[in-house]
């Protein structure tokens, strides 16, 4: 819970930056010039990436969400096994270990959205998080049927 209100004052605060930002753009252009038109559209290009973004990766966020209230359901979301430091840190070669047999497991069922799943995991647990990323795409467009490429 914690998180998604970290998340949701996070997109607010990202808002109220773009639309601020949007507005001293489009003021910037009725200012008329020729200068002022030109870098008043420039500045309005930053809020429509930023909103694009901020949608895309909220979109990401739920569809990741929704595999792992399914997976729940099933009984099939990872356990954690991982051994942790005293400070309670993921301990390195326990990772390590883990995420072989995840990979192991993915590569002995390709088309399977949920060892994907547990794969993204693992590779986060290994602070990979692009490759969790990757690994969390591939399970969404499984799970959603889409062919996804190698």
């Amino acid at each position: 819970m914690r998180a998604k209100l970290s998340y949701a004052i996070t997109a607010a605060v990202l808002v109220f930056y773009f639309v601020l930002v949007g507005s001293r753009g489009v003021m910037l252009i009725q200012s008329g010039t020729v200068l002022t038109v030109t870098f008043g559209a420039a500045v309005l290009i930053l809020p429509v990436i930023g909103l694009w973004f901020l949608w895309k990766n909220t979109q990401f966020v739920r569809k990741a969400n929704a595999l792992a209230a399914e997976l729940d359901a099933e009984g099939g979301l990872p356990v954690d096994e991982l051994k942790r430091t005293p400070g309670g840190r993921i301990d390195r070669d326990s990772a390590d270990e883990v995420f072989a047999k995840r990979k192991a497991e993915t590569e002995a069922a390709p088309e399977d959205w949920r060892s994907w799943f547990r794969l993204a995991v693992a590779y986060h647990d290994a602070r990979d998080t692009p490759r969790a990323r990757k690994a969390m795409q591939r399970a969404i467009a499984l799970h959603e049927g889409r062919t996804v490429e190698a």
